[in-house]
């Protein structure tokens, strides 16, 4: 309040589990209170008030500036405001703000039973709105999705250090889908399709587990296609061998130490399909083997999680759950992931995951954000995957760009 900050707060009832804890309710000092039962009227007012069961007329109310104390009651008739004064009062509004060219910032609607809309991240919209490429940013972010909170979207940041990697983990497909589309919009939207030697500013292999029964089986071929940026969606048969590039690519910045290239992000879309990917039995940890051995897809899959980050590899990895983490990766490999995306699932899992049971209480239209750095963690709406009339929007404004930088 002492900052010009004050709260307009309506209830039917203060009733019920979910209500106000007291020491909130005791920071409003004026209070409204129309007809309502004796426990709400004790819930508003104080427990020795219980003014607000004794009224009868419609409209009839109580007026109370005393933090709830009886001697603070004024009871008054609130005024009826009929359709048409309603409308005129607007219609004069309207005028009165278009004789001013004022122009309000779109309204904050949460709708907690529904996924986000990627369309409607301001941040995002910015960067494909410039007239320029921005410059290459020094610490990429992707968003995720609406915070449950005033705050601007929840996103996860990526810098040249060990663990900047994403795991993503839950049995929503649809919710890792519509994320993978995010971050993959994301990185497009901040860095340049090229440098001026021609050479792209960043690389994205996007593993596709999408199973070809799937109704959106070719949604990330298609997001691909509409995209002007080197994009690779790499299936499980050449699942290895990419692998095995990407690795040969990280030997070589290590050998030259070249610790500023290009980014390079691998997006993992459900592991439990790339059985390449899968450790086996006889591996343990991170552990390359004997010198005389090449190494799997699985070891080199372990040493960019370890290695990568520190030499601008990252990995954003989605799996259906901690049985599936462990089978293909080990547990040991969690350590490598500062950054978790928890969805719906089971107290156990969530417990394994980030030492919290959290995620055992989420809804169907929610995760949770996990910062192993700081140990904290932030609830958010997760972005349903775009839909095409919006990528191909966001396709026009990077062909726009690249075509003013040309």
């Amino acid at each position: 309040r002492a900052f010009g900050i004050h709260v307009l707060l309506g209830s039917q009832t203060l009733a019920g589990a979910y209500s106000l804890p007291r020491s909130t309710l005791g920071q409003m000092a004026v209070r409204i209170a129309l007809q309502c039962s004796e426990t709400d009227a004790h819930l508003i007012l104080s427990e020795e008030n219980t003014a607000a069961r004794l009224l009868t007329r419609p409209g009839e109310a109580i007026y109370n500036d005393a933090n709830g104390l009886y001697e603070g009651n004024h009871p008054f008739q609130v005024f009826w405001l009929s359709d048409s004064e309603r409308e005129k009062y607007l219609a004069q509004l309207r005028e009165f703000s278009a004789d001013r060219r004022y122009e309000a910032p779109s309204p904050i609607v949460f709708e907690g039973n529904v996924p986000a809309k990627l369309e409607e991240n301001a941040q995002l919209r910015a960067l494909l709105e410039a007239e320029v490429c921005p410059e290459p940013p020094r610490t990429a972010h992707i968003w995720l999705g609406d915070a449950v909170s005033i705050k601007p979207p929840t996103q996860a940041s990526f810098i040249r250090q060990s663990g900047s990697n994403l795991l993503m983990v839950g049995h929503r497909d649809d919710l890792a889908r519509g994320l993978f589309a995010a971050g993959i919009l994301s990185l497009a939207a901040q860095y340049p399709p090229e440098d001026p030697s021609g050479k792209p500013y960043v690389q994205m292999y996007l593993f596709d587990g999408t199973r070809p029964d799937a109704s959106e089986a070719d949604y990330f071929r298609q997001l691909a296609g509409m995209l002007p940026y080197p994009l690779e969606v790499v299936g499980p048969a050449q699942a290895g061998q990419t692998i095995g590039a990407v690795a040969a690519e990280l030997a070589r910045r290590q050998a030259e130490n070249l610790d500023q290239e290009r980014p390079i992000y691998l997006l993992v879309y459900d592991l439990a399909r790339f059985r390449t990917l899968r450790r086996a039995e006889e591996d343990f940890g991170f552990s390359l083997g004997g010198e005389d051995r090449p190494a799997s897809p699985a070891q080199q899959l372990a040493q960019i999680l370890r290695e990568g980050p520190a030499w601008g590899v990252h990995t954003l990895l989605w799996c259906d759950s901690y049985h599936t983490f462990t089978r293909w990766l080990d547990r040991h490999a969690l350590p490598e992931f500062d950054m978790r995306v928890l969805f719906s699932m089971n107290a156990s899992d969530s417990s394994n995951l980030v030492d919290s049971t959290i995620a055992a209480n989420l809804g169907m239209q929610r995760a949770v954000l996990y910062l192993e750095g700081v140990g904290s963690w932030e609830k958010f709406r997760p972005y349903a995957p775009p839909d095409g009339g919006f990528l191909q929007w966001v396709s026009q404004q990077l062909c726009r760009r690249i075509s003013k930088r040309l």
